[in-house]
């Protein structure tokens, strides 16, 4: 075991099938509102260790998914599935600076790394006319809110309701389609995984890889018991 953060955070993460919550239907649900044709050329933006790329694949079967991350570690797990298949191109970049245009971009939990706002307008003219990006974005779902809840998303103030995240939306210059918030399937599909990978490595664990799992394990309790305050709301949108 190791006493570095980052590397006891990856020790947690190795070989999850999502870095974080989703499900087919979710893509599903997006090519539809988006009308999205089988050949469509999509980019998965941040796409961690490819969980949503064979779903794109469903959605598009003709087309092609670029699937596009910065960190090494998720780009080699994603490559090492998807290597043979020549529908699916994976990359190590920045979801900042994608290139090439694309009918849909996908990006799971990652948008608020840049900012609603600022990711759609960095992505605009990287988007083929009709062609609409699908996001999930952390959301209140209610204005009475547990401590526990708003403590475990302190870290990102900028948090806010469906009507706010349709402002960031609208402030880029697009058009909100549809909005469907990410059902309990989808948060267990990513915690299920992580539970089992903490009842490993709790055995033995070293001070630095058992704050990891103490935090990863309070996230899902903390979900669990206020699922009805907060989780992801997925949104289809397009430019005006």
């Amino acid at each position: 075991m190791t006493s570095d953060p980052m590397k006891a955070f990856f020790e947690l993460h190795r070989d999850l099938p999502r870095e974080g919550p989703g499900e087919a239907a979710d893509v599903a649900w997006a090519a539809t509102i988006a009308g999205l044709p089988a050949s469509a050329e999509i980019a998965d933006v941040a796409c961690g260790p490819g969980g949503d790329i064979a779903s794109l694949l469903e959605a598009a079967p003709e087309g092609h998914v670029t699937a596009l991350d910065k960190t090494a570690h998720f780009v080699e797990a994603a490559r090492d599935v998807w290597q043979s298949d020549s529908r699916v191109t994976v990359l190590k970049a920045d979801m900042a600076r994608i290139m090439n245009s694309y009918d849909m971009i996908w990006c799971a939990g990652a948008v608020y790394f840049l900012g609603v706002t600022e990711a759609l307008t960095a992505w605009r003219k990287s988007l083929r006319p009709g062609g609409v990006v699908a996001f999930t974005e952390p959301c209140w779902f209610t204005d009475d809110r547990s401590e526990r809840a708003q403590k475990m998303w302190a870290e990102y103030p900028p948090m806010t309701d469906a009507n706010g995240i349709a402002a960031r939306v609208e402030a880029a210059g697009f058009e909100t389609l549809a909005t469907r918030k990410l059902s309990d399937a989808a948060w267990e599909g990513y915690f299920a995984p992580i539970d089992k990978r903490i009842a490993v490595l709790r055995p033995g664990a070293d001070a630095a890889l058992t704050a990891v799992l103490d935090e990863a394990e309070e996230e899902a309790a903390t979900w669990r018991a206020h699922r009805d305050e907060c989780g992801y709301l997925l949104s289809v949108v397009r430019l005006k």
